[in-house]
């Protein structure tokens, strides 16, 4: 009889805590002999596993002879070998048994794979289930298809060596370790009738994101969504080292998983393999069912145990055991390719030869002068395991490609507010968001760190609740808000529940957003390679919000001061990447209306959650947000025209200072002529062409002159200001002031004058600048310039003195 499951079994529905006697004690259940394989399905599998080995390891070597019809030659190794063989055999076993299981019980189910470069055995399957054609026109299940499959893997214009958005049926990028298991969770939520097979590699489980993803399931509410079947493959070694979870036994895996919560199946009978991941899946998918059922029949059982299985299996599978005296296979030797001297060893080349032949292509594929097939289409044998219905199998499912509903977001300028009020911008967009949940109650979420009551968002919670399962109170409730204190694992569900057709909002503060610097650019990439392959559809925009930033810190000190996800944004694909910094509560609403109804784009708004003024009324806000920047004639000096400067705010505390200013030189140099102008589109300052939304030449010179000075101020890094302007001519005459790595616990004003973004700042460089096209305002602009940073001065002794802002310091400035 192969293995055994060790386990912690359900309870009985109801809300009640596992007794203790089976909480202390694991139990063991003997497998049903019920569950096992027939023969025809045992040499099915294996069969299929053959044959997708035999093509994976072919699609690392061989340019030429690709079913040995001839002993290899040099001649038919590719001149470059990419690609990973060590993570293959344990990859394509769990896709010969998922086929397997769909076709017999017709399951709905995704597979996500957590060890990206093994797309060679993803590859292979697909085409051996016939799932790559219906999207590649020249992968088609015969010789032809075969050879461009093999000859052109990681080669120009084939595959390349990791699972992308080129990949049918991927929803992951596997260029980054980590955030598999996270994505899986957030693909199944909402989607009742899905499990998604999540393959985790056991180097990737020693990762950050994946330890905390572990936890996925105590958000997942059986009643609303679907499944995640973790399957651990646990081959023991990385790139040239043991794995930690390699390095541990049974019992310490046991005890690991139980404590997440989890049930835990060890499959590990070599002998025996596919007779024991057979009963496995089938026990999960039984568990599984039962606590969808119960909680589908309103008898939830709580904190039910999940399924997890741990798949025991050597490194690299199958191919030679040892070469020059070293072992290879069950060893990191053969994590990229076991043989790397093919090309030019006589001995590994006939070691090549050997391996691959161990398979039997012959007997895998037709040959010349097979009667009634295809030359080079797989065997009737081995395909008898592939779901005949196509939007059942792995690579077609439409969840993957085509699956995104549209939501429906409400009027936002039902939600403004009146122009000359104070408003804090996120407490205005939280009831924005609140009806959007109303109005999509199974297609929008929210996913946030432990953070939407600080970041003033909390409206939503009048019509949802939190998603928390291991909480009594907030679980069978259908709650839209996923809020856990890992940025790693809410970008990861994030990620897996817009690319399966949703939209998501993740709000943050911003000084770590940053944490999720690389899983947003390894997103992107994904992004941008399906926007460029025609038979994906579009997916919702993923859109960040970010607040509680460096300009209003309340208790928070340096170390919560950092805008530079912004930077992270601006550096992605022009075409694909937005920043917004609207400068009000109406720009806001405008703003994050526009994000959620988006696609295909990463969307930052970065904002305030204060009290802050309301400069525009929505009319006013709606033209502004549309053209992503404005002249502000209310602050400006005969309503701009003929400046002899021009200020600039981006964002909504600096805009703030800039109008302030404004409002001092009125008084202190009545002669200058300020234009005032705000951008809430950052991209529309970048040279024309670079950026879809780029101004051109003409709309550029329109809105800041072609020859008068220009003083930014900016609510990021100035440097990346700098590098948007940078192709446009005269860019000699911006000074830019911006974030400058400077603060601590202190006041709001105070973080405004020691990153010199004060209105102090800002008019004084206003008077030296103007001074050079009027003269006439000024007889000493120095001196003028260096009375207010005396002012600064005065302001600083006075916070320093009373640890507050003199009074009145955020009053509205006046214009009178």
């Amino acid at each position: 009889m192969p293995g055994q499951i060790i386990s912690q079994p359900n309870p009985p529905p109801g809300p009640s805590n596992l007794p203790e006697s089976i909480r202390d004690n694991a139990v063991t259940v003997e497998l049903n002999a019920s569950n096992l394989l027939t023969t025809p399905e045992l040499h099915a599998i294996q069969k299929f596993r053959r044959a997708a080995h035999y093509i994976a390891a072919a699609m690392i070597f061989l340019k030429d002879n690709i079913l040995l019809e001839r002993p290899l030659t040099f001649d038919d190794i590719k001149p470059r070998l990419l690609g990973h063989w060590g993570t293959c055999p344990g990859l394509v076993l769990v896709y010969a048994h998922l086929n397997r299981i769909i076709k017999k019980t017709g399951i709905d189910s995704l597979l996500v794979v957590g060890p990206g470069h093994g797309a060679p055995a993803i590859l292979a399957s697909l085409w051996l289930e016939d799932s790559l054609s219906p999207f590649w026109e020249h992968y088609t299940r015969d010789r032809s298809g075969l050879t461009r499959l093999i000859t052109k893997f990681s080669a120009p214009g084939g595959f390349p060596s990791h699972i992308n958005a080129e990949t049918p049926g991927s929803i992951h990028e596997g260029g980054e370790l980590g955030y598999a298991l996270s994505v899986a969770f957030g693909a199944v939520m909402d989607n009742p009738h899905l499990v998604v097979t999540c393959v985790v590699g056991d180097g990737e489980a020693e990762t950050g994101p994946t330890a905390t993803a572990w936890h996925g399931y105590k958000y997942i509410d059986p009643q609303e969504s679907g499944a995640v079947l973790p399957i651990v493959h646990l081959n023991g070694f990385k790139i040239s080292e043991r794995t930690i979870y390699g390095c541990m036994d049974d019992k310490e895996l046991i005890a690991l998983f139980s404590g997440y919560g989890y049930q835990v199946r060890i499959v590990s009978d070599l002998e025996h393999i596919d007779q024991d991941l057979a009963a496995s899946m089938k026990w999960a998918l039984d568990e599984i069912s039962c606590i969808q059922s119960a909680a589908r029949a309103n008898t939830p059982i709580f904190k039910p145990r999940w399924p997890v299985l741990i798949l025991r299996t050597p490194k690299g599978w199958t191919c030679p055991k040892m070469m020059h005296n070293e072992f290879i296979e069950g060893s990191f030797r053969s994590h990229q390719v076991p043989l790397p001297q093919a090309k030019t060893s006589q001995e590994e080349l006939q070691a090549l030869q050997g391996w691959l032949q161990s398979y039997g292509p012959h007997e895998l594929f037709a040959t010349k002068g097979s009667r009634g097939v295809v030359e080079g289409a797989p065997t009737e044998e081995l395909l008898s395991i592939v779901p005949d219905r196509k939007d059942k199998k792995l690579g077609c499912r439409k969840e993957a490609h085509a699956a995104f509903q549209p939501i429906k977001v409400p009027d936002w300028t039902d939600f403004g507010v009146q122009k000359g009020s104070q408003e804090s911008c996120m407490i205005v967009v939280g009831t924005l968001l609140r009806d959007t949940i109303d109005k999509n109650p199974k297609t929008f979420r929210i996913f946030s760190p432990d953070e939407l009551v600080s970041n003033k968002l909390d409206g939503v919670f009048k019509i949802t609740g939190r998603n928390l399962q291991w909480d009594e109170n907030s679980c069978d409730n259908g709650g839209r808000v996923i809020e856990i204190l890992s940025e790693h694992t809410c970008q990861g569900m994030l990620q897996g529940y817009t690319l399966t057709g949703r939209t998501a909002l993740f709000p943050s503060y911003e000084a770590f957003l940053g944490i999720v610097h690389t899983m947003m650019v390894q997103y992107s990439k994904f992004t941008k390679m399906a926007h460029e392959t025609v038979w994906r559809h579009d997916v919702g925009s993923v859109n960040y919000l970010e607040t509680s930033t460096w300009a209003r810190q309340d208790h928070n000190g340096f170390s919560h001061q950092n805008p530079s996800f912004i930077g992270a944004v601006l550096n992605l694909k022009p075409a694909l990447a937005r920043v917004y910094l609207p400068p009000d509560a109406n720009c806001f609403l405008s703003t994050v209306s526009h994000c959620l109804r988006a696609k295909n784009y990463v969307n930052l708004m970065v904002g305030s959650k204060h009290l802050t003024p309301v400069w525009l009324s929505p009319e006013e806000a709606n033209k502004h947000c549309v053209a992503g920047s404005s002249i502000w004639k209310f602050a400006s000096v005969d309503d701009g025209l003929n400046p002899d400067v021009v200020l600039v705010g981006i964002g909504v505390e600096v805009t703030f200072e800039v109008i302030a200013a404004a409002a001092l030189l009125r008084k202190m140099a009545p002669t200058l002529r300020v234009r005032v102008v705000n951008v809430t589109d950052l991209m529309i300052l970048g040279p024309h062409g670079s950026h879809p939304h780029a101004l051109s030449a003409d709309d550029f010179d329109t809105l800041f002159t072609k020859d008068k000075n220009i003083i930014i101020n900016y609510h990021g890094y100035p440097i990346e200001v700098k590098g948007l302007l940078f192709g446009r001519p005269a860019v000699d005459r911006t000074t830019i002031e911006g974030y400058r790595e400077e603060g601590t616990t202190t006041s709001p004003f105070d973080m405004m004058l020691c990153n010199h973004t004060s209105r102090y700042h800002v008019a004084a460089a206003a008077i030296r600048a103007g001074a050079r096209f009027n003269a006439n305002f000024s007889k000493d602009p120095e001196a003028e310039a260096n009375a207010l940073m005396d002012m600064a001065k005065e302001d600083t002794k006075y916070i320093f003195a009373h640890g507050m802002d003199p009074e009145g310091t955020f009053d509205t400035p006046k214009f009178d």
